[in-house]
């Protein structure tokens, strides 16, 4: 098949391991991002199976209605970003492991470094050394104080786990199945959605971006929060009412922030609100980026491109398609 890789930017995928299983495909991989609706039609003109990376480019009506030859997309995770009633309508497959075992540790310990890259305040500290005035503030311990992890999935899990090894107190809020999972493994349930937020000193949200879940987190929410507490979001943005954390840390509650994610992406404003504030440390959407993610993903997503071509395509979101799916 002729395969197209999208958003591959550092060239990494056929460095690793898992690359081997495309040895039977023509691979196209680009290393830019381009989201121009004629642009991607003319490079991707005689694609027949295009993966993409997370949600880095969006794949929607216009674009895919020009792409005669696409009988296939691969990748792995949710699809906000691929209009699903399109592809069925021209018979294209929609292919998406949603890793329902296997945790992101990579995106575990991005939320870690935030959480203590944001108490220390370690890229203030570094900014404040290399502009030769040493220290510039005191930071915050973790031991003894409470982590609250809302959503108690697979990331979320690990994550209170890594929080309970820095000798703090874990508590959880999710949905009720979610909370009752969490007690029945020991960890600690909040009374309220209220205790949660005003009790919390770290909250870090681990929720996939659902119609049910967009906007969970309101400015309610974070008017409870302490003015030494930190919010973490290494999810998606759009679980945050869109505006409200912004207008939350200028009113000082929570007094910390630190992401991941972004409304937009690729986001490269240098002025964007998050990123002119001192109590607030950002990093472009790396959760998943790491080499060992990424063979772990890519194993997922190139499977499914040779299940498609051996004829018994494999985690497919769209199955109404099969039936009459391109030949």
């Amino acid at each position: 098949m002729k395969v197209a890789i999208l958003d591959d930017w550092f060239d990494t995928l056929r460095t690793l391991p898992c690359f081997a299983r495309m040895a039977a495909h023509d691979v196209t991989i680009w290393n830019d991002h381009v989201q121009d609706v004629d642009a991607l039609a003319d490079r991707l003109r005689d694609t027949e199976a295009l993966v993409l990376i997370r949600e880095r480019t969006q794949i929607r009506t216009p674009v895919l209605e020009r792409l005669p030859k696409l009988r296939l997309i691969s990748q792995r995770s949710v699809y906000p970003h691929i209009d699903v009633e399109t592809c069925t309508r021209l018979g294209i497959v929609v292919s998406s492991s949603q890793h329902a075992d296997t945790p992101s540790y990579a995106t575990a310990e991005l939320t870690w470094g935030l959480v203590l890259a944001a108490m220390r305040q370690i890229p203030q500290q570094m900014a404040s050394l290399q502009a030769g005035t040493w220290q510039c503030g005191v930071g915050s311990t973790l031991r003894g104080r409470t982590l609250g992890i809302y959503g108690y999935g697979r990331i979320g899990k690990v994550v209170a786990e890594y929080g309970r090894a820095f000798g703090m107190h874990v508590q959880v809020w999710a949905r009720e199945a979610s909370l009752a999972r969490a007690r029945n493994e020991g960890w600690t349930t909040a009374a309220s959605r209220a205790s949660f937020f005003s009790g919390c000193d770290v909250i870090s949200l681990h929720m996939r971006l659902v119609p049910a879940t967009r906007g969970i987190v309101t400015a309610a929410d974070l008017a409870l929060m302490k003015p030494t507490a930190l919010l973490v979001n290494s999810s998606r943005a759009g679980l945050v009412e869109p505006g409200a954390l912004v207008a939350a840390l200028r009113a000082g509650r929570p007094g910390m922030a630190a992401v991941d994610v972004f409304e937009d992406e690729p986001m490269r404003d240098p002025a964007h609100p998050l990123l002119t504030m001192p109590n607030v440390v950002c990093t472009p959407h790396i959760g998943y980026v790491s080499r060992e993610e990424y063979d772990i993903q890519f194993t997922d997503i190139f499977d499914q491109i040779n299940a498609y071509a051996a004829g018994t395509p494999m985690n497919v979101v769209n199955p109404d398609v099969l039936a009459e799916r391109r030949g």
